[in-house]
């Protein structure tokens, strides 16, 4: 994959960084964004003096013009490194995980603004835990950890406990997974994250799901668990495969629409265009 191949994402409102970036705030008073007036005691640069807006004030203050200074955002990867992560059809989800970690880590970079990375299984991980960080080649580091990474974990119970590691500030979250999890609990993660902007990328893969001939064995593995079926597939199986399969993703997208955030399937390769368009769509 080409390391520059460049994510333009944006956030939804204003933020409140503390240091120079590309998103709107409502922050400083000397950029380029207009936001109103103060009175020159409380901003005191004559140079931005409004000699129209002072006239017109009743109480004959001085008026100056305010513009917001564009400012940085945290970005967070919170991901999924449970045991089901570790498949691999058409294309192994940690391969496309680590892409996205790599582009995604470039992309804030050149934004100015800082990436964090944090890794969970039953547990928050450590060896997957980044610090926000403004260095430019972390990405990388973070992504050959992943392609190597044989989960084991039997659940992702640590997503639960992310948010522990997330700042006070509003970050811009990415929460991956392939949400193979109890509705219940997923709705849980998203509460815990509601203090910052949570974009839910579902990581599936059409072999996941593939029903291959109409008849015949088949085996079902249960990766969480570790458990192995021999099942006979036949049509009638086949059809509530199916309709499980498109009740889940309904499922899920109602979930999200009702926290009023929009996900984002990938279920092929990685495909930072494809990124680019959930956010200016």
């Amino acid at each position: 994959m080409d390391v520059h191949k460049e994510i333009h994402y944006r956030v939804g409102g204003a933020v409140r960084g503390h240091f120079p970036g590309r998103h709107r705030s409502t922050r400083g008073d000397s950029g380029f964004e207009f936001r109103g007036h103060a009175a020159l005691i409380d901003a005191p640069d004559p140079r931005r003096l409004d000699l129209h807006a002072s006239l017109r004030d009743p109480m004959g203050n001085w008026l100056v013009r305010v513009h917001s200074e564009r400012q940085s955002i945290p970005v967070t990867m919170v991901a999924d490194l449970s045991a089901s992560m570790g498949f691999a059809g058409t294309h192994a989800k940690l391969q496309v995980m680590a892409d996205f970690a790599e582009s995604l880590a470039w992309s804030v970079w050149r934004n100015a603004d800082s990436f964090g990375f944090i890794g969970c299984d039953t547990r928050v991980c450590e060896q997957f835990l980044q610090p926000q960080t403004r260095v430019r080649g972390v990405g990388g580091s973070i992504a050959s950890a992943l392609r190597s990474l044989q989960p084991g974990g039997t659940s992702a119970q640590g997503l639960l406990d992310a948010h522990g590691y997330l700042g006070r500030q509003r970050a811009l979250v990415f929460l991956l997974s392939d949400f193979h999890l109890p509705m219940e609990f997923v709705a849980a993660v998203l509460d815990s994250l509601a203090a910052h902007e949570v974009v839910p990328v579902v990581l599936w893969d059409r072999l996941e799901f593939g029903l291959g001939p109409a008849r015949g064995l088949a085996h079902v593995v249960d990766p969480e668990r570790g458990q192995r079926r021999l099942v006979w597939w036949r049509p009638a199986l086949r059809q509530r495969w199916l309709a499980v399969q498109r009740a889940r993703r309904e499922a899920l997208v109602q979930l999200f629409r009702s926290r009023r955030l929009g996900p984002l399937f990938v279920e092929g390769g990685f495909d930072a265009d494809a990124v680019t368009r959930y956010f200016h769509s």
